[in-house]
């Protein structure tokens, strides 16, 4: 009996995650016309009809789906497999790294340049997105481990915990807030700027003040650069990680921050790879590099 091949398997889900048979083969590395036949060798050796392909859109069939994921799980344990073995020893090798946008441009610029003195087998392929995305990734075997912050509903996954990153609020230097003896949340909830649905961080602000009616805000901004530009012109007030404060955010601006009173006002950000990762013990290992980077 003839069984599927990882190749065949590979090119299927890709084809499911780009809906479009150019996009999968360059995802793939390879020519449109090798993906579309490797596919249909793939539907002649099962014997069953995949994917609905017209002019406009690629579909899958029911039992398609089900296939993409038995293929996701293949490819999954193959990737395991490959990786046994390999678990001992310095850091090594290629490694690829999800990291959340609201991280990675104030942590990274310290941490890539001592991995590369200290770990100079280490190859990182750095993959920036949102928490979802990354969850996804993770799950799918398209990124190794990924720094997230918590609290985040993501399942199926092990941690290791890294830093607590304190929240603060941001606001004008001549805002009125700024003389308050005691910080109350009536003081600066009303007028909170936030970050877009996707981010964590903003998901984060509203569990922190418990004003879910902020959802419904008018005013917001892609990245925390642009959200310190609309503080700098008194449009409002933001919650800022602390990290992101101490790597120069404010530098030129008439903003500056509080503490805030509540000891939970922070955010824990934790290095995260899929429950049984064969390599699970290389990933604690650089979850201990990046603390001691912090140093």
């Amino acid at each position: 009996m003839t069984l599927p091949s990882l190749k065949q398997l590979r090119y299927l889900v890709h084809l499911h995650e780009h809906r479009n048979f150019s996009r999968a083969a360059a995802a793939c590395n390879v020519t449109q016309a090798a993906l579309s036949s490797g596919i249909q060798e793939l539907e002649s050796l099962l014997r069953l009809h995949l994917v609905e392909r017209t002019r406009r859109m690629v579909a899958f069939t029911a039992v398609g789906e089900q296939v993409v994921e038995k293929a996701r799980e293949m490819l999954r344990v193959a990737q395991d497999l490959g990786n046994i073995g390999h678990g001992e020893g310095p850091l090594a090798g290629m490694l690829r790294l999800g990291i959340i946008p609201t991280v990675g441009p104030y942590l990274l610029p310290r941490l890539l340049p001592r991995f590369a003195s200290s770990y100079p087998l280490l190859e990182l392929h750095v993959r920036e997105e949102f928490s979802a995305n990354l969850c996804a990734a993770l799950g799918h075997g398209e990124l190794d481990c990924a720094i997230l912050a918590l609290p985040y509903p993501c399942t199926a996954l092990d941690y290791d915990f890294l830093f607590d990153d304190p929240l603060m609020l941001a606001f004008h230097m001549e805002d009125p807030v700024g003389g308050h003896a005691t910080l109350q949340e009536a003081d600066w909830t009303e007028r909170l700027l936030l970050l877009p649905d996707g981010h964590c961080l903003r998901d984060h602000a509203l569990a922190l003040c418990g004003r879910a009616d902020l959802q419904r805000q008018a005013m917001s901004a892609a990245t925390l650069q642009t959200l310190v530009h609309l503080v700098d012109n008194r449009l409002g007030v933001t919650l800022l990680p602390e990290m992101a404060v101490q790597a120069g955010l404010l530098h030129g601006l008439h903003v500056t921050t509080r503490t805030l009173p509540d000891p939970e006002a922070k955010r824990r950000i934790v290095l995260a790879w899929r429950s049984g990762a064969a390599l699970s013990t290389t990933y604690q290992r650089l979850a201990q590099a990046i603390r001691e980077a912090q140093h």
